[in-house]
């Protein structure tokens, strides 16, 4: 298991990387986030953020969201075992609260942590 930040190894950096987690993935999600993920072999997961402008209009808020998302990942890496997930904002996500942010990230990873490694 890796620890610590956000390093390369825990991210999904190319096209491909992300096409394949939207080709077959295992949906899970809350009113304003949808999470994709697909099993892997690398002994980690990975996390991949697609955080649309079209979805959250200013910068200050996709960045908030991201830094949530990250921190979120890092606490919960344990939990979610060996995926690659990428997360998807939904329109109205800005309009939440740090904290409600966070409630909704914490609880889609435990959603994923139930139904994806079940199937």
């Amino acid at each position: 298991m890796i620890h610590g930040g956000y390093s390369r190894q825990l991210r999904l950096l190319k096209p491909a990387e992300f096409k394949q987690v939207f080709s077959n993935a295992c949906k899970v999600g809350s009113k304003h986030l949808t999470m994709l993920a697909i099993s892997n072999q690398l002994g980690h997961p990975r996390l991949g953020m697609a955080i649309s402008r079209k979805n959250v209009k200013h910068a200050v808020k996709r960045n908030l969201v991201k830094r949530q998302l990250r921190e979120s990942f890092r606490l919960h890496q344990a939990i979610i075992g060996d995926f690659d997930v990428v997360v998807l904002a939904r329109p109205g996500v800005d309009k939440l609260t740090r904290r409600e942010v966070r409630e909704q990230i914490d609880g889609c990873w435990q959603k994923v942590a139930k139904k994806c490694v079940a199937s």
